[in-house]
């Protein structure tokens, strides 16, 4: 494993190779961010029309909405990214090669992050109109990069777990949602105060939480990401 390991290319370079695979694969059939954009907007559609509120109560359930459904399509995308994978003997071609298999993670999680954000970047816009709320801030994007970044981080990981078994798609969420309360949390928290134009001091604790979570949760997978894809 050594010897594989110090012949093989550097590890970004094997990164962004599995970068640029799945984003020309995706391209071609669009499969995958299709289906994750077409849940978001049903689900913000839906609670459009469920949540029949004045504009003040609109806004302070906007922050519980956006990040629900980006955790729901998030999900959708970290399941079928990792079981597309699988079904296509990809996987097992990837753990072949003579590169660090961090870099499978981290290529991976890359892919993953922007799947995610190509799916906010068109549902923020529609969620604007339809609650008309000013949703292009830069602090608050700020906050759906670094919430995203935790959410895929610790989602590649637990996803890359669970589709080895035969019930991926309702193991996942089960292992997923649980271990991702606190950076889901802290996101709300974050952007519901920066909605509400709160001082800055107010939302620090939970940001501190955002960029500690990533930071602990990238560094845990890619410690133990080369046992969890051989059991």
């Amino acid at each position: 494993m050594d010897i594989k390991r110090n012949a093989s290319p550097s590890l970004w370079k094997a990164t962004f190779a599995i970068v640029r695979k799945d984003l020309a694969a995706e391209l071609r059939s669009f499969e995958l961010v299709s289906a994750m954009l077409v849940f978001s907007l049903l689900v913000i559609v839906i609670f459009n029309f469920a949540l029949e509120l004045d504009v003040k109560v609109r806004q302070s359930v906007t922050a519980g909405v956006l990040w629900t459904t980006f955790a729901f399509a998030g999900t959708l995308g970290l399941n079928r990214s990792m079981a597309t994978e699988k079904d296509r003997g990809c996987l097992d071609g990837l753990l072949l090669a003579p590169v660090d298999r961090s870099a499978i993670y981290f290529g991976k999680a890359l892919s993953n992050l922007v799947f995610m954000l190509i799916v906010e970047a068109f549902v923020i816009p529609i969620y604007s109109m339809l609650y008309n709320i000013n949703l292009f801030r830069l602090d608050l994007l700020g906050v759906i990069l670094l919430g995203s970044i935790g959410y895929t981080a610790v989602g590649t990981l637990l996803s890359a777990m669970s589709v080895q078994t035969r019930t991926r798609e309702v193991l996942l969420p089960i292992l997923l949602f649980p271990v991702a309360i606190p950076v889901l949390l802290a996101a709300v928290k974050a952007s519901g105060g920066l909605l509400a134009g709160a001082e800055f001091s107010e939302v620090l604790t939970p940001l501190n939480i955002l960029i500690v979570y990533d930071i602990v949760f990238i560094a845990v997978a890619f410690m133990v990401f080369d046992y969890v894809v051989e059991e």
